[in-house]
């Protein structure tokens, strides 16, 4: 059983988490970009990988995991969640901006946006609950 944590202590630990992450998702972008994969396959490949890290992390770490959900269920919920939420606003923000910033700065402006709105998605598919 993990301990009732604050809300400011899950936030600090999904941001730590989220640090971490932040360095798997660009290194794996950049290596692919380097083998010269396209900017948005690269970002999908990036993304698996940093999202099964983050769930690793986040569930058993960041948040109190929800018995009543466990694995089965809140995998797949975050997983749904940060497709819809990281994937889809990176890449959205990818297609929308790079013609305007460089690729990275769309990258950068994308992910900020997606951890904010995260944080509430991931306390929701872990423990099932927003409060």
């Amino acid at each position: 059983m993990q301990p009732n944590r604050s809300l400011k202590s899950k936030l600090i630990r999904f941001l730590t988490v989220g640090a971490a992450n932040t360095v798997v998702d660009f290194s794996v972008f950049a290596a692919l970009l380097t083998l010269e994969f396209n900017a948005f396959a690269a970002n999908v490949c990036a993304w698996i990988v940093a999202v099964s890290f983050s769930y690793f992390a986040n569930s058993r770490w960041s948040f109190e995991a929800s018995s009543e959900l466990g694995d089965r269920r809140s995998a797949p919920r975050f997983l749904v969640t940060g497709a819809i939420i990281s994937l889809g606003v990176s890449t959205l923000t990818i297609a929308l901006l790079s013609s305007f910033v460089p690729l990275w700065g769309a990258k950068v402006i994308g992910t900020g946006i997606a951890t904010v709105l995260n944080f509430f998605a991931s306390k929701w598919s872990i423990e099932g609950s927003l409060t």
